[in-house]
């Protein structure tokens, strides 16, 4: 099954600051929620659509879903910029 493009998800600002923040550590939607001007289900949103483009994993951790960078999920956008050094 292919995957949304991760170019349409990462256009969004939102989804920019989220993917900074887990750049930084793991966190769960709560602790992102913090950082934004938005409410808790519109950043499960926002990552539910970085999940869907394998640009973030997430994990259960009790009752807690903690989320994360899935660095192999930006090789189709690293391989997409390379050619232009190449």
């Amino acid at each position: 099954m292919a995957h949304p493009d991760p170019f349409a998800a990462i256009a969004d600002p939102h989804r920019r600051f989220l993917l900074e923040e887990l750049r930084r550590a793991p966190r769960t939607v709560n602790e992102l929620s913090e950082g934004l001007p938005i409410s808790r289900p519109a950043v499960s949103q926002h990552l539910k659509a970085l999940l869907d483009c394998n640009l973030v994993s997430v994990r259960a951790e009790g009752t807690r879903r903690i989320y994360a960078i899935n660095a192999k999920g930006f090789d189709r956008l690293n391989l997409w910029l390379d050619q232009f050094w190449s």
